[in-house]
C-alpha cells in the first residue's frame, strides 16, 4: 500500500491516533466567520487571521463548510469543481496556508465533502446536457424519460427537500423537451448516480487530492443519500419532505452506501496520521446511524437525535442512554451537537416553547434562552465522546429572527414547500469587536445584515469578563482537557436526583443539570469546578438554580 506523507504536523495533539474519540470540533461557516479582503463576504484569509481565537478557545479541530468553486445556488453545497477554491473565498494557496497555520497551532482541519450531488455547472453535467440523450456522461447522473404520452410527467413522485418536484426536465440540443434529471435538493444540484464506477473513482481521487493538501478528515454531506433504491420506485404519498424526519425513504439510508464508505476508509489508511470521516446521516433511528460508524467505515456520525431534543431531563436522559447504547456495539464514540448552519441556534430554540421545531422565526425569551443554552453546553461537554460547536455559540449568539425577507438567501425560503427556509438567521456574520462597520467581521460590511448592538456580544466585549459566555466556554474546554474523567468513553453512572434534574458521575467527576424553572436543593457531590450560572453553596448542600448545570470534582 502506498504511504503518503502528511503536511507538516503540529505538536502533541496531532500525534494521537484516536484524537477523534473525544475531540471538540468547531464548525466554521466561511462566508460568515471573518472577511479578510473587505468585500463583505467571509473568506479563507479571514479564517487564517482568526485561527488564534480557536486555539485560545481550546478546540481540537476545525470543520470548514464548503469553499469550493460554486455558483452558490445553495451556499456552496452546489460544487462545480471539487479541486478548486471559489474566488469569493480565495485560492488554493490560501487553503494551504489555513491548513498549515492550523497545524502549527495544534488544530486539525476537517473539510466538507459534497458527494450526493454536484452543481449543474459541473463539467460532467454540462457536457451531458450538450451531448443529449444517449451520452455516456448522462449515466453519471440520474437522467430518465418522463411519463405520459409525451414524457411530460416526472419519472416518479419524489419531491425535493427544498420543495417541489425532485425532477427537472431538460431541453435537448435541438430545442425540444427532453429527459428529466433527479435533484433531491435544488434544481441546480443534480444527484450523482453512485452505481457508476466513474463517480466512485472520481471521489476517491478527490479524497486523495485534499489528503495530499494535508487535511485531517472530511465531513460528508448527505452521507445517507448517495444510493437510491433500485428502479427509483414511487413513494405513493406526499408527506416525504422530512430531511430531519424518521420516515424510511427510497432515496435515503439505503444499505448500498456502506460499501462506498468502506472503500473510502481504505483511501484514508494510505496516509500517515489518523484521518477521519464524519457522516451527516439523517436516519430513522440512532441504531441506523450506528451502521455508518462500524469499525471499517466512518469514524463519527452526527447525533441529530440529540440536536432535536428539548430542554428537559427525562427526554435528554433517554436520548443520551440511547446514543451511548447504539454506539457501544460498533466501538464508535457518541457525538453531541446543539447548533449548526442548518438549524436555529440553541440560544433561540431554548428561548421558545418546546415543539416548535429546529427552524424558528420568533426570538422568544432571550434571557431564558441564553441561560438554558449555557447549561445545555456544559451538559453536552460532560458527556462521553466528541462534541461539535457552531461558530458564534461561544458568544451566546441568538438567531437573527427579524431578517427582512428581501435579504434572505436560503434557497428553500423562496419555495412554497420543503424546509422552512429560515436558516439565514444562524448564518449572520459573527461580531469580533464592539464597534466598527461590521463589528470586526470585515472592513466592507457584511453579506447579511447584523443587528444593532451586535458588538455587545463580540469576542472583544466578552474577553476577560468572568461572567461572559465566551469565558465560560474557554474555562469549560480547559477543564474538559484537564479532567481525566471527561472526554472519551462510552458510559456514565446516573445518580438519584429530584425530578427535572440530571445527575451523573464519571471517573473523578460529577455533573448536575437542573432543567426545571425552580431552584433545587441538592447534596454537593464534590468540589465545584464550574457552573453555567451562580450556585449557592453551603455546609449542608447546594442550591442549584433553574436552568443551571454544575461540574464537580469527586
Amino acid at each position: 500500500m502506498t504511504q503518503h506523507l502528511a503536511a507538516p504536523a503540529a505538536p502533541d495533539s496531532r500525534t494521537r491516533t484516536d484524537w477523534w474519540r473525544d475531540a471538540v470540533i468547531y464548525q466554521v461557516y466561511p462566508r460568515s466567520f471573518a472577511d479578510g479582503n473587505g468585500d463583505g463576504m467571509g473568506d479563507l484569509k479571514g479564517i487564517r487571521a482568526r485561527l488564534p481565537h480557536l486555539e485560545d478557545l481550546g478546540v481540537d479541530a476545525v470543520w470548514l463548510s464548503p469553499f469550493y468553486a460554486s455558483p452558490q445556488a445553495d451556499a456552496g453545497y452546489d460544487v462545480a469543481d471539487y479541486r478548486a477554491i471559489d474566488p469569493m473565498f480565495g485560492t488554493l494557496h490560501d487553503a494551504d496556508a489555513v491548513i498549515r497555520d492550523a497545524h502549527a497551532l495544534g488544530l486539525r482541519i476537517i473539510v466538507d465533502l459534497v458527494p450526493n450531488h454536484s452543481s449543474d455547472r459541473h463539467d460532467w453535467f454540462q457536457r451531458a446536457l450538450k451531448e443529449g440523450p444517449g451520452s455516456p456522461l448522462r449515466e453519471r447522473y440520474h437522467f430518465r424519460p418522463g411519463k405520459g404520452p409525451d414524457g411530460e410527467l416526472p419519472p416518479n413522485d419524489w419531491e425535493s427537500i427544498f420543495g417541489g418536484p425532485a425532477w427537472t426536465r431538460t431541453t435537448d440540443p435541438d430545442g425540444t423537451p427532453g429527459e428529466w434529471y433527479l435533484h433531491l435538493f435544488a434544481p441546480e444540484q443534480p444527484d450523482f448516480n453512485w452505481e457508476h464506477p466513474a463517480v466512485r473513482d472520481e471521489f476517491r481521487s478527490i479524497l486523495r487530492f485534499w489528503l495530499d493538501m494535508g487535511v485531517d478528515g472530511f465531513r460528508v454531506d448527505v452521507a445517507h443519500g448517495l444510493v437510491k433504491a433500485e428502479g427509483l420506485p414511487d413513494i405513493g404519498h406526499h408527506d416525504q419532505l422530512k430531511l430531519l424526519g424518521n420516515d424510511t425513504m427510497p432515496f435515503f439510508d439505503q444499505d448500498g452506501v456502506h460499501e462506498i464508505y468502506r472503500s473510502w476508509r481504505h483511501v484514508l489508511a494510505e496516509y500517515a496520521g489518523e484521518r477521519v470521516l464524519v457522516a451527516e446521516a439523517w436516519t430513522p433511528t440512532v441504531e441506523r446511524t450506528a451502521h455508518y460508524v462500524r469499525p471499517d467505515e466512518m469514524h463519527q456520525a452526527f447525533n441529530f437525535q440529540y440536536l432535536g431534543t428539548h430542554w428537559g431531563a427525562a427526554e435528554l436522559r433517554e436520548v443520551i442512554d440511547g446514543s451511548l447504547a447504539a454506539m457501544r456495539p460498533v466501538g464508535a464514540p457518541a457525538t453531541w451537537v446543539l447548533s449548526n448552519h442548518d438549524v436555529t441556534r440553541h440560544a433561540t430554540r431554548f428561548a421558545n416553547p418546546a415543539g416548535l421545531g429546529t427552524q424558528l422565526r420568533t426570538p422568544g425569551d432571550r434571557a431564558l434562552g441564553l441561560r438554558r443554552a449555557r447549561a445545555a453546553t456544559l451538559l453536552m461537554l460532560a458527556l462521553p465522546g466528541s462534541a461539535y460547536l457552531y461558530q458564534g455559540e461561544e458568544l451566546g449568539l441568538p438567531d437573527v429572527t427579524d431578517l427582512p425577507d428581501e435579504v434572505r438567501q436560503d434557497p428553500s425560503f423562496h419555495r412554497a414547500q420543503g424546509q422552512d427556509g429560515f436558516r439565514d438567521g444562524c448564518r449572520v456574520p459573527i461580531p469580533w469587536t464592539v464597534e466598527g462597520p461590521s463589528y470586526g467581521f470585515g472592513a466592507g460590511g457584511s453579506w447579511l445584515p447584523q443587528p444593532d448592538g451586535w458588538g455587545e456580544l463580540s469576542v472583544e466585549a466578552q474577553t476577560g469578563d468572568p461572567h461572559s459566555t465566551l469565558e465560560l466556554y474557554r474555562k469549560a474546554l480547559q477543564t474538559r482537557r484537564n479532567q481525566p474523567g471527561l472526554g472519551a468513553g462510552d458510559a456514565l453512572e446516573w445518580a438519584d436526583a429530584p425530578e427535572g434534574v440530571l445527575a451523573f458521575r464519571r471517573e473523578g467527576f460529577a455533573c448536575t443539570a437542573n432543567t426545571t424553572g425552580e431552584t433545587v436543593r441538592l447534596t454537593a457531590p464534590g468540589e465545584l469546578l464550574l457552573a453555567s450560572g451562580p450556585v449557592d453553596l453551603s455546609a449542608d448542600g447546594v442550591d442549584l438554580p433553574a436552568d443551571t448545570t454544575a461540574w464537580w470534582a469527586v
